[in-house]
C-alpha cells in the first residue's frame, strides 16, 4: 500500500482544512415526550474543524449527540442546516462516482468489535469486501497480497486469512476492524468508542496502534470517547458537547489543564490526577440537577441549569463559541468564562 508522506505538525492550521463543519443541525421526529414535544434536536449549531494528520477528541455524556455527529460525518444522516466540508467540497452535493469515490476516503471504527465483524466471513472476506465496491482501488490478483500486509500492519499474521472473527479475541478483533477500515486507505478514520469494549491492557495496545498508524499513513482521527483518559492520551484536540452543542473546544492540553467553560471544568474536575508526585490537586465540581431533556431544552444557554455562574443572560442569549483567554485556538460558548485553572 502507498503510504502518504508524514504530515506537518499537526497544531498548524491549514487554510483548507480537511474537514470543515459549520452551523451544523439535526433533528429527529420521536414519540412525544412529557412535555409533549416530539422534535428531538440532537444537534444544534455545531461546529468544527479537522487538519489533515490530527486527531479530534469528542466528549460528553452520553446522549449529547456525539454519535448523531459521527453518522453525519460518514453521510448515514443528512443534516437539517449547516455544512459539511471536505477540503472545501460538500459530499452531501456529489452523486454518482464521485460520491462513490468520496465514500472511501471517510472510513469508521466501531465500539463493539464483536458485533462490527461478519462471523460468517474469514478475515480475508471481512478486508477485501470493501474492494467489490471500489474495484479499482485493489486488482483482483493482488489482492491476497494487499490483505496480509493489512493483517501485518495491525499486529496480526499474514496466515490469519482464513480465521473467522470468533476465533480472534476482542482486541484482535478490533484490530480486525481496523484494518477493514484501512483497506480503502482513507483520510479520516471515525472512532466511536473504539476501546470501550476492551480490557484496559488491550485497550492501550489498540490506542498505540493507532497513534503508530497515524504516524506512519498520515491518516486523521474523528475520536469519540467518554473515557477523559483515554481522550487526553491520544487527542491533539478536544472539543466538548452538550445537549447537541459545542461548548468549548481547544488544544487538549489547555481544555483539560485549563478549562474555561463550567460544564467542562466538571467533567475534568471527576478525571482522576495520575502524576500524585506533582502536588496538583482538583477540586470536585458537583453539579445540581438533572440533564435537560433535548426534547425540552432550556432558552439561551443550555448548560444554565445546572450551572453554578448562570445569570439572566444565561437564559436570553445562547453564547457564541469565542476564543478566551490568550490561546485564540481556545473557544469556549459561555457568557462568563472561568478564568482560573482547574488544577491547583
Amino acid at each position: 500500500m502507498t503510504e502518504p508522506a508524514t504530515p506537518a505538525l499537526a497544531t498548524k492550521e491549514s487554510a483548507v482544512p480537511l474537514l470543515d463543519v459549520a452551523g451544523l443541525s439535526k433533528t429527529f421526529h420521536v414519540a412525544r415526550g412529557p412535555s409533549g414535544r416530539n422534535r428531538l434536536r440532537a444537534l444544534d449549531g455545531v461546529d468544527l474543524r479537522l487538519e489533515r494528520g490530527e486527531t479530534l477528541g469528542l466528549v460528553g455524556e452520553s446522549g449529547c449527540g456525539k454519535s448523531t455527529l459521527a453518522r453525519v460525518l460518514l453521510m448515514l444522516e443528512r443534516p437539517d442546516q449547516g455544512q459539511v466540508r471536505f477540503e472545501g467540497t460538500d459530499p452531501f452535493a456529489l452523486r454518482g462516482k464521485e460520491l462513490l469515490q468520496w465514500r472511501r476516503r471517510v472510513q469508521m471504527v466501531f465500539q463493539d468489535p464483536f458485533a462490527s465483524l461478519n462471523a460468517r466471513l474469514c478475515a480475508e472476506d471481512i478486508i477485501a469486501e470493501p474492494w467489490r465496491t471500489h474495484r479499482d482501488l485493489v486488482p483482483a490478483k493482488e489482492r491476497g497480497k494487499r490483505v496480509a500486509e493489512l493483517l501485518e500492519m495491525v499486529g496480526l499474521r499474514a496466515s490469519d486469512v482464513r480465521r473467522y472473527p470468533q476465533e480472534f479475541s476482542g482486541g484482535q478483533r478490533q484490530r480486525l476492524g481496523i484494518a477493514r477500515a484501512l483497506a480503502l486507505e482513507p483520510d479520516v478514520i471515525v472512532c466511536d468508542e473504539p476501546v470501550s469494549a476492551l480490557d484496559l491492557s488491550v485497550q492501550a495496545q489498540v490506542l498505540n496502534l493507532l497513534t503508530d498508524l497515524q504516524a506512519r499513513l498520515g491518516v486523521s482521527y474523528v475520536f469519540i470517547s467518554h473515557d477523559l483518559s483515554v481522550v487526553r492520551h491520544v487527542a491533539d484536540r478536544v472539543s466538548v458537547m452538550y445537549l447537541g452543542r459545542i461548548v468549548e473546544t481547544g488544544p487538549t492540553k489547555q481544555v483539560f489543564d485549563q478549562p474555561r467553560h463550567p460544564y467542562t471544568a466538571a467533567l475534568m474536575s471527576a478525571a482522576p490526577v495520575l502524576d500524585v508526585t506533582s502536588g496538583a490537586r482538583r477540586d470536585r465540581i458537583l453539579l445540581k440537577g438533572e440533564v435537560p431533556s433535548p426534547l425540552d431544552p432550556p432558552s439561551g444557554c443550555r448548560f444554565r441549569t445546572r450551572c453554578w455562574k448562570a445569570q439572566d443572560i444565561c437564559a436570553q442569549e445562547a453564547p457564541p463559541l469565542e476564543p478566551s483567554g490568550d490561546e485564540p485556538r481556545h473557544a469556549a460558548a459561555c457568557h462568563f468564562p472561568l478564568q482560573e485553572p482547574a488544577t491547583r
